[in-house]
């Protein structure tokens, strides 16, 4: 029988580079593949997409105080050791070879599961059908070169985007490249400055969450250090690209 890995045998490559994970040398062998190969930026990008809602807050619960009860009725009422017996016993707990050997199989059970839920539940996300409200988006900004010049994963429900460029980009002295939002027969709206070799995160504010979606677009310009003096593109725009929903 056929496995993802079978399958797609480069994927986790794309998936460790958007975890950061890979070393200096292969993560810059997918920049290379990245600028020149759309398939290897799209890939990139699905893992963005993907990957980023394992990174949200998991919420704290208190649990209520029946729960506490039931497990007291089920373990028994406690015994309060001596200071000598608990020594002996926190002694032999701790030197326990059965202990250590469990301990060691768990943790290669827990780092098993890791991978299979990173091969898996991503495809399993993907699977499912699209919520009427998209709490991610992303875009593949092209260059004017034909060449993929950024990547943008929009998390709607965090509000905050992230752009990652798929290789250093070089512009004149006094120069850096802004990210704007293109509403459908609208103007420009100012997202904010990106960086030329490394990821962005930027924080959406309301104005900006409800015009992003799949008829708007992303572009990008060259402008002055700080951003446009007039609150619309000066320089000459070098990427473009269309937002997708997930």
């Amino acid at each position: 029988m056929n496995t993802p890995l079978d399958h797609e045998p480069e994927d986790l490559r794309y998936a460790e580079y958007v975890l950061g994970v890979l070393d200096a040398d292969a993560r810059a062998a997918v920049e290379r593949e990245m600028a020149t190969d759309p398939r290897a930026a799209a890939e990139v990008e699905r893992w963005q997409r993907s990957l980023l809602p394992l990174a949200e807050d998991i919420p704290d619960a208190i649990p209520s105080h029946h729960v506490w009860t039931r497990i007291q009725d089920r373990i028994g009422p406690a015994q309060v050791p001596t200071r000598a017996t608990h020594v002996r016993e926190h002694r032999s707990w701790w030197n326990s070879l059965a202990l250590w050997r469990g301990f060691a199989f768990g943790a290669g059970v827990v780092a098993a599961a890791c991978i299979v839920a990173l091969i898996v539940l991503p495809r399993t996300r993907m699977a499912q059908p699209v919520a009427p409200a998209l709490a991610y988006m992303a875009s593949t900004i092209t260059q004017t070169d034909g060449q993929v010049g950024w990547t943008a994963t929009m998390d709607i429900a965090h509000a905050r985007m992230i752009v990652v460029p798929t290789k250093p980009q070089t512009l004149p002295t006094g120069r850096a490249p802004e990210l704007w939002l293109i509403p459908a027969g609208q103007k420009p709206i100012a997202v904010g400055m990106i960086d030329t070799s490394a990821p962005t995160t930027i924080a959406l504010d309301k104005t900006l969450i409800v015009r992003i979606g799949p008829t708007a677009a992303l572009a990008v310009s060259v402008e002055p250090q700080g951003g446009s003096p007039t609150g619309q593109p000066t320089g000459p725009v070098i990427g473009k690209g269309s937002i997708s929903g997930t």
